[in-house]
């Protein structure tokens, strides 16, 4: 049966969520934003109230929740504010190639502990020259004995100044291309890791953006995540699992554009009436709600296929994009609705406007899920 209402327990998560992003994280967004200062407090609260790493495994002490519900979360914790949000699910992309092929050993070690407290972990892989191009990253991991030497450096890595460890890709073979790139574990204590200084962003500045140095880091072989030469497969992979949680994100910052832009047209008035009256103001409102709903029931549909064991890359992708390009789109016609005031930090619109830049960027640019929708298309056209 095809049907559209969320279980009682569904809509319990997402209220629960919502209640956190009213409460706790729209008060102190503004605060955030303009500090820059990391929101441990508020990410405490989240991991006491269980919206934290909800998708881990019951056995490592997670709740095991699907994508699908983990997108209900993700997509109200954005409502909030989606630099807090990024902090929160920069875990999630860390999280999910250690889950889809790291040994038992690794996900005791690491997966385990984040359940008990607010354990932060990041994803490094995106190089100062090698960001959409992974081939092109130049990091290197050499074998000695039993361990490995990591050289190299990583840039615009969420959570790199706060996360206990980095999910790591590097070349162990690079006359294989991307059959010889390899995936570690690698905390920020050990020797010769270094995190660089915070990234003073255009928005979600709440989250710790910053490049990572590796100078000669003895890796121990027992942090290979899945096999040698799986790293590529093992990062891109990931993507299947928490593009949906960005795209959710992403209609969850548009959807806050929404519902500012509809209170003010109603509150505003000009020429002697509201501004809801004027028609260009109410199409404009409309194109919102439209592409929100749209946005979506595309991350439902890609969150649901993975949850159900079907191949999502092409409907994640799809997600991403639409969703991405939405955000960003809604957020700047809130903007133009509030007029001079929209251009203003005194009002909310102009912060949602920053923040909607990077989903068009992070975890795959809009142009990168249109190559890989036109990939899906014609290469596996049949299939």
């Amino acid at each position: 049966m095809y049907g559209f209402a969320l279980s009682d327990e569904q809509q319990a998560l997402r209220d629960a969520a919502h209640d956190f992003a009213l409460n706790v994280m729209r008060p102190v967004a503004e605060h955030h934003d303009q500090t820059g200062e990391y929101p441990w407090e508020v990410l405490k609260e989240a991991h006491a109230r269980g919206l934290m790493n909800t998708h881990l495994p019951p056995e490592y002490g997670g709740m095991g929740l699907g994508c699908f519900d983990g997108c209900l979360i993700a997509e109200e914790i954005a409502w909030g504010c989606t630099g807090i949000g990024t902090a929160m699910e920069a875990n999630g992309l860390a999280q999910a190639p250690v889950i889809l092929g790291a040994s038992e050993f690794l996900k005791k070690k690491y997966l385990a502990p984040m359940s008990a407290s607010p354990i932060m972990a990041a994803y490094a892989v995106t190089e100062p020259g090698a960001g959409s191009d992974v081939a092109g990253m130049r990091t290197t991991a050499v074998k000695q004995g039993d361990k490995y030497i990591l050289n190299g450096s990583k840039m615009w890595i969420t959570n790199a100044g706060v996360a206990d460890w980095y999910f790591v890709v590097a070349y162990t073979d690079k006359d294989r291309a991307h059959r010889g790139m390899t995936a570690f574990i690698v905390e920020r204590s050990w020797a010769g890791v270094e995190a660089g200084k915070k990234e003073k962003n255009m928005g979600q500045r709440a989250s710790d953006t910053r490049g990572v140095t590796f100078t000669d880091v003895e890796v121990p072989e027992e942090n290979v995540v899945g096999k040698v030469g799986d790293g590529f497969l093992l990062a891109m992979g990931a993507f299947d699992h928490t593009r949906p949680a960005v795209a959710a994100a992403a209609v969850g910052l548009a959807k806050a554009a929404f519902d500012h832009a509809v209170r003010y047209a109603t509150e505003r008035r000009t020429f002697g009436k509201p501004l809801a009256a004027h028609q260009s103001i109410a199409f404009t409102i409309a194109d919102m709600a439209k592409d929100i709903e749209a946005a979506r029931l595309l991350v439902h549909k890609a969150a649901w296929m993975i949850d159900n064991g079907e191949r999502n890359t092409k409907f994640a992708s799809m997600a991403k994009a639409f969703a991405a390009d939405a955000a960003h789109r809604i957020a700047s016609d809130a903007v133009q609705i509030f007029g001079g005031y929209g251009y203003s930090q005194e009002y909310p619109v102009e912060k949602l406007l920053r923040d909607s830049k990077i989903f068009q960027i992070y975890e795959g640019t809009s142009q990168i899920q249109r190559l890989i929708i036109a990939k899906e298309i014609f290469e596996r056209a049949g299939k």
